[in-house]
């Protein structure tokens, strides 16, 4: 397995250990992880911190060079939301754990230019997919419904 795609799952698991929703990101330069998080919407009773978003607050502010040439990896197809900080920023490049338990903005991210992998990850879907059955109206509540 990707090295940076099991980063991001490690992240994952490390919330939904914490009670939150399992859904992990790296953000990655030149090779190397510059920014890890997961959701905490749950653990800091946030509105916004996905694990998209998460990673890229880890990452700290960076010059807008950085971005444009980072790769975002993410458990799970990106929301509206994470896909519109990955085009603010001009994240060339996310490559996605799975996207069969939620479809994000992929038709959106590619239209501006975003190249998207599908990794079709096994792990990833059972980790959501356990959660959504034992957590629906959490995970409702998580993307907006």
């Amino acid at each position: 397995m990707d090295p940076f795609l099991a980063a991001a799952i490690d992240e994952a698991r490390r919330g939904l250990a914490e009670g939150g929703i399992p859904i992990g990101s790296v953000l990655v330069h030149q090779g190397q992880i510059i920014g890890r998080g997961h959701n905490r919407r749950v653990q800091r009773g946030s509105t916004v911190l996905h694990g998209e978003m998460d990673a890229l607050e880890n990452a700290g502010r960076l010059a807008a060079q950085v971005y444009r040439e980072c790769t975002l990896y993410t458990t799970l197809s990106p929301c509206p939301m994470c896909s519109g900080a990955i085009a603010l920023y001009g994240i060339p490049r996310v490559v996605i754990g799975e996207n069969e338990t939620f479809m994000g903005e992929e038709a959106w991210l590619r239209s501006r230019g975003v190249d998207l992998q599908l990794a079709d990850n096994a792990e990833c879907k059972a980790l959501m997919k356990s959660f959504i059955e034992a957590h629906p109206a959490l995970w409702n509540e998580d993307i907006g419904e």
